[in-house]
């Protein structure tokens, strides 16, 4: 360059596709003794990303069923495409799972009377199982020594799967709460732990219950009509289970004796109030507590009910069967059982028969009803109406095949939610461990092909109880045709329940040619842009 003049020089530079890394340059110029230089740093982006493709694979019953993983198959078509990893989790027996949410009817902080009787509810019904089941135990002791992988949170799992850590989400501290609630497991089904929380249970909740009989929600509050309904109801469940723990019987007795007589007044409190307020008793309709108090009566008919009661009881049970057809479905399932109880043949199955009717079965699913409102009332609850749901169609239908459907939809919403209270998780916990068929006996085996691969249960190390496996395949011997995937489920008889896995897989991608998977769940992104004008800041 001549002297005095200046001009503009290009140095191009070529970066090697695998460098992802900050970039030094350095440029110097030099003119006799002197010289000059400037240095910096380029961020080098990669052009290309990580990718997780996933498909779900779930089953139920035995048999075969047959997916298409579209993308891996069409894998071949892009030169730029790396292989990452390929991996497969199943899980053959996901009724497990509602054992393993038992301690958490243990452990809310509150002494309120709800969550006082179901501490006592799950003490007794760990101690139900413990006796009548005794490979339960036997699985409790395999998590608590040497398959403690069984009580990670689920979102524990698999970290090499996720996009981001479990640390940097909002999901964090669930992960952790739901952890150290499978871990006390084992103390749930510690024998002489047990007694001692039954008892304690036991002591706090008569606590709770007034001079009258009625129980309050917190200690030196008022009695209340649902709650003692709702323990009494908790009673009876115990009952017919014969699962009341051995040196219960007296303390449980000395409760009913309290509270029926109660609850038989309150029948006879709502009938006056019909009369003085002169309501047409012709067209009446039972409320929820009436049906709930038929319900509750319907597991003690040797409790005789007072004379000054029987009237009430007369007319209120006389409106049952006219109304049920108004009710929402927890009340037909409560009015159908309770009917039932007493000698009707013909309402309950009319009931039966319409619910059915009004049910939504789906092949992955199961059986639920699709107008499930959700409130803050507890005649809306979804969780309890579909247990009790359950117990209508066992005990009144004696449906096997029907009940399973409805256990596989409870047991489904558990795969994606934590029932969302101690009440919605007792019940859930008496509907799938208590009714229908035996899951939790089940041991089913699973092949599952991918492509010309077989990956079978049996030849990988299973979770204890829930039959948990995953297997992953390096990049080496992934192949599209892997894409093609049976799954085939073969369990003894015809009483293998749900069972669920899914089909991750990995793979580096140009930005350019990564396209949107054809789910039913879809995703859009739009950026935006914020300018000030003089209407005020405007979104473009």
């Amino acid at each position: 360059m001549a002297a005095g003049q200046s001009t503009v020089v290009f140095f191009p530079i070529t970066i090697p596709s695998s460098y992802h890394e900050l970039l030094t340059w350095r440029v110097v110029a030099k003119a006799g003794n002197f010289s000059d230089g400037e240095e910096n740093s380029l961020p080098v982006l990669s052009n290309r990303m990580l990718v997780t493709e996933s498909m779900s694979l779930p089953m139920r019953g035995n048999g075969t069923k047959n997916f298409s993983f579209d993308k891996l198959k069409q894998s071949a078509s892009s030169t730029t495409l790396k292989q990452h990893f390929l991996t497969i989790e199943y899980t053959s027996n996901p009724a497990w799972y509602a054992v393993q949410a038992l301690p958490y009817l243990m452990e809310y902080p509150y002494d309120c009377a709800e969550q006082t009787w179901n501490r006592y509810y799950a003490n007794s019904l760990a101690s139900f199982i413990a006796n009548s089941a005794p490979r339960i135990r036997q699985v409790f002791e395999q998590w608590k020594t040497s398959d403690t992988a069984a009580l990670l949170s689920n979102l524990q799992k698999n970290p090499e799967l996720k996009s981001i850590l479990l640390e940097e989400t909002p999901w964090v501290l669930a992960a952790k709460t739901e952890a150290q609630q499978k871990q006390n497991i084992a103390l749930l089904f510690d024998m002489l732990r047990m007694s001692s929380e039954l008892n304690g249970a036991y002591e706090k909740l008569k606590q709770l219950q007034s001079s009258n009989g009625g129980f309050v929600w917190f200690k030196g509050g008022p009695d209340d009509r649902y709650m003692t309904q709702y323990i009494v109801t908790g009673i009876g469940h115990l009952i017919r289970l014969k699962g009341i723990a051995a040196g219960q019987e007296a303390k449980l007795k000395q409760v009913l004796n309290a509270a029926i007589p109660y609850l038989d007044k309150k029948i006879k409190e709502e009938y006056d109030n019909l009369i003085k307020y002169k309501t047409n008793l012709s067209k009446y309709t039972p409320g929820y507590s009436v049906i709930q108090y038929f319900y509750m009566r319907s597991f003690f008919p040797d409790y005789k009910i007072a004379p000054a009661s029987q009237k009430a009881y007369t007319y209120f049970k006389s409106r049952l069967p006219l109304g049920w057809t108004s009710q929402n479905k927890y009340m037909q399932g409560m009015t159908a059982l309770a009917l039932h109880r007493s000698g009707d043949v013909k309402t309950p199955a009319a009931i039966l028969k319409s619910l059915k009717e009004t049910s939504i079965n789906h092949e992955e699913l199961g059986r639920y009803w699709k107008d499930a409102n959700r409130s803050w009332w507890w005649y809306e609850a979804p969780i309890e109406r579909q247990a009790l749901l359950i117990e209508a169609f066992s005990e009144i239908g004696n449906d096997t095949k029907t009940v399973d459907d409805l256990r596989t939809w409870l047991l489904k919403n558990k795969q994606t939610n934590s029932w969302e209270s101690t009440k919605a998780t007792a019940e859930a916990c008496y509907a799938l461990l208590l009714q229908g068929s035996n899951w939790i006996a089940q041991e089913p085996a699973v092949n599952i092909q991918l492509g010309n691969t077989t990956v079978r249960s049996t030849d990988n190390k299973q979770e204890a109880g829930t039959g948990y496996f995953s297997k992953t395949f390096p990049a080496a011997e992934i192949k599209p045709e892997m894409g093609n995937i049976s799954v085939t489920v073969a369990g003894s008889g015809n009483t293998t329940g749900s069972t669920w896995g899914g089909v991750y897989w990995q793979y580096f991608e140009d930005l350019d040619k990564i396209s949107t998977a054809a789910t039913p769940l879809q995703l859009q992104k739009k950026l935006f842009i914020e300018t000030n004008s003089d209407r005020g800041p405007v979104l473009t």
